[in-house]
């Protein structure tokens, strides 16, 4: 029988298992990412934005000003949806290393500690559920897990500063809220995580309103429990306005459906305000209860329909351009459906979550009482998010974090059965297949050389890939880019974040939603001719185009349009009007001054 151990929120035991798995994990991460650190190459050009976001607030800028002022500076700039919260831990490590380090170093160090820090609070969180219900081995279990996890161990690396990190985190302390026997408490602590996930990113919604969806039924299931839905709507509601006001303040009243605003505000204030009144009502007729459901929902619907339609039917992607969507959007894997993904990025997204969650409905048919209600509700959640993961790849490391406890117990029935065994061959094939279930890429990855890439694609044109997968080393052209007067830089989405962070010249655009009119004009002068591309710099006065040849941004340009403008730079063929500017021999990254127009021509 499966039992409850109450030893105190966090005790000393498992803060040691934690801390001792966490040791060995981050010893691991910082030696394969050692040269990466060095080198500053970062895993996504969200961190590379992430990391100009917080030395603009360091150099001055205001902290409610969510404006990156240096990219479309023609346009007025881009104002970003993330969240200052964010920030917080960086700025912190920032500001009380300088003194002692020096202010590059500092930054250094955070880009470091941070993920790091990250990832100990999901270890720490996760591990709990485990301790606390399932038992010593499964503790440590849970952390190999997790260690094992690669869409999981992405998000929580060295220089992963962005904010999908920190959405885990918050995901496995709302889960964990559910643990608490008082009520009350567990209310408010699931309703702050909620608050705080979905202040850093409305990624979290779909899962916020599963676990809403979850507390519904626990009220249906037992009257008794329905302080659940009520303390945690309240809680959400009060905690995101607070949040709110920190991170946003008043000066930016407008709707946006990509980030908590007024809106979404009123809306979490309805519902706690009908839960609240029905909770009131109690002991009521059950038709009473789902009308004040409906109520709830409905009303939060028309707030929606009345005040923001377009964040009904596509968010913050509703007004894309066709364009965009086609030749930019299309090809971010990370926000795809499973489908479009290969077997090697699918499968470990797929296969733990659904392993977790057979094993969360095992221990809700094998628990009593309130535990076999927490394991049937922690398994409707896990499914809810293994099915977000199915439609957003991205979405995979919160469905993997979430599936650790229930797949520790169950990878520990397993091992038990294994040591049973008392044929040895049966024994290693038992274990051979535990290994397959943990790691289900590692057959691909012997087959990997037999299996070329392009091939695996059938011949479709290359998604876009990283500069830490190329030899452009941006950093390494620094100080040649600090030589030349300020200006606009025309450069592929993927690197424009990179130009940003080592100089102080502007871009046209960066790989961000938000500025996808200026994103428009990066891609129809990759694919247009070199005239058109030319007219469109001498409009916004852009004054330098950058480009590395080696990633795929540029390649699925060419490929779209052969004779256009980007198919061309790649082809040697550079326009007159373009002027070379001498670089590093470290880096493969080229850049070209902009001709004023009526300049002597300079020779092809």
């Amino acid at each position: 029988m499966l039992v409850e151990r109450r030893p105190g929120a966090f005790p000393a035991d498992l803060l040691i298992r934690v801390a001792l798995a966490w040791l060995i994990v981050a010893a691991v991460v910082l030696a394969v990412n050692w040269q990466a650190i060095g080198a500053r190459q970062f895993p996504d050009p969200d961190d590379a934005m992430r990391l100009v976001q917080v030395r603009d607030v360091l150099a001055g800028q205001g902290w409610f000003d969510l404006v990156q002022h240096r990219v479309d500076a023609p346009g007025g700039g881009i104002a970003m949806h993330w969240s200052r919260l964010v920030d917080i831990p960086l700025l912190l490590v920032i500001a009380l290393l300088s003194p002692i380090l020096g202010a590059g170093a500092a930054e250094g160090a955070a880009l470091v500690i941070v993920p790091l820090v990250t990832l100990f609070c999901a270890m720490l969180l996760a591990a709990r559920i485990a301790h606390r219900l399932l038992g010593d081995e499964e503790t440590m279990l849970t952390s190999l897990l997790m260690a094992l996890s690669v869409p999981l161990l992405f998000q929580l690396s060295p220089l992963r500063i962005d904010h999908h990190g920190w959405q885990v985190v918050c995901a496995l302390w709302a889960a964990g809220a559910l643990m608490a026997r008082s009520d009350r408490l567990g209310a408010f602590g699931l309703g702050a995580a909620l608050a705080t996930w979905l202040s850093i990113s409305v990624e979290g919604l779909p899962l916020a309103a599963a676990i809403f969806a979850v507390l519904a039924l626990r009220w249906l299931r037992d009257r008794s429990q329905r302080q659940w839905l009520v303390g945690a709507i309240q809680s959400l509601a009060l905690v995101s306005a607070a949040l709110f006001a920190a991170t946003r303040g008043l000066g930016d009243l407008a709707v946006y459906c990509d980030a908590i605003g007024p809106l979404h505000l009123a809306i979490f204030g309805w519902g706690a305000l009908v839960l609240t009144l029905l909770a009131r009502t109690e002991p009521a007729p059950l038709a009473l209860v789902l009308a004040g459901f409906a109520l709830a929902a409905g009303g939060a619907l028309a707030l929606v329909l009345t005040v923001a339609p377009q964040c009904a039917s596509g968010g913050g992607f509703a007004a894309i351009d066709p364009l965009v969507a086609r030749h930019w959007l299309d090809h971010v894997n990370e926000g795809r459906p499973v489908w479009h993904q290969s077997l090697v990025d699918a499968l470990p997204f797929v296969v733990a979550p659904l392993l977790g969650l057979m094993a969360a409905m095992r221990l809700s048919r094998q628990s009593a009482d309130w535990l076999r209600r927490f394991w049937s509700d922690y398994a409707l959640i896990l499914a809810a998010a293994l099915l977000v993961a199915v439609f957003v790849a991205r979405a995979g490391a919160v469905a993997c974090a979430l599936a650790a406890p229930p797949l520790a117990w169950q990878v520990g029935q397993w091992l038990r059965a294994a040591r049973r065994m008392q044929s040895a061959p049966r024994r290693m094939a038992a274990m051979a297949g535990i290994a397959l279930a943990l790691v289900p890429t590692f057959p691909l990855t012997l087959l990997g050389p037999v299996m070329p890439a392009q091939a695996a694609r059938g011949g479709a044109a290359p998604l876009a890939g990283s500069l830490r997968q190329s030899d452009c080393d941006i950093a390494a052209a620094r100080e040649a880019l600090a030589a030349l007067p300020n200006g606009e830089i025309y450069a592929p989405l993927d690197i424009a974040p990179a130009l940003l962070l080592e100089s102080r010249h502007t871009v046209v655009a960066t790989p961000h939603h938000r500025g996808h009119e200026a994103i428009r004009v990066v891609i129809a002068a990759a694919l247009g001719s070199e005239e058109e591309a030319r007219a469109s710099f001498a409009a916004r006065g852009t004054a330098y185009v950058a480009l590395c040849p080696g990633l795929n941004e540029p390649r699925n340009y060419a490929h779209d349009a052969p004779g256009g403008f980007m198919a061309k730079l790649l082809s040697g063929d550079v326009p007159d009007w373009l002027e070379p500017v001498a670089l590093p021999e470290g880096t493969s990254l080229r850049l070209w001054r902009v001709r004023p127009a009526g300049s002597p021509a300079q020779p092809r």
